[in-house]
């Protein structure tokens, strides 16, 4: 199983940036795909994340109507389109996988791509 995220890089404050991860070596359809970011000095913490079939969306309350996940089950991606970006949001963001299937969960986590939001 392969994760691999990519559209990182820098932009000024308030631009936008649009974020793919894209998955292998698992059907993806079933998997709840999640954002996660990683500013240096702090905990890696929840950005967006979309369920499976459904794709029923939620959000951090820190990028609520700014960011937009999204995905295409027959790409095997998923997507989170950043708008109105702050310096805050400056940080290694990552993709995760997530299946459970009771009593197992099985989770799968890709590399991370660096955003920095600087003028």
């Amino acid at each position: 199983v392969q994760l691999v995220e990519s559209g990182g890089g820098l932009v000024q404050p308030g631009g936008s940036l649009r974020l793919s991860c894209s998955a292998s070596g698992l059907t993806f359809s079933n998997y709840r795909m999640t954002w996660y970011r990683q500013a240096p000095g702090k905990e890696r913490e929840f950005v967006a994340l979309i369920s499976g079939l459904n794709d029923i969306a939620s959000y951090s309350d820190s990028v609520k109507g700014r960011f937009t996940i999204s995905r295409d089950n027959a790409k095997n991606t998923v997507y989170l389109q950043m708008n109105s970006l702050k310096p805050e949001d400056t940080a290694v963001y990552y993709c995760k996988a997530e299946l459970t299937s009771f009593p197992s969960l099985v989770v799968y986590w890709g590399q991370g791509t660096q955003v920095t939001v600087s003028s």
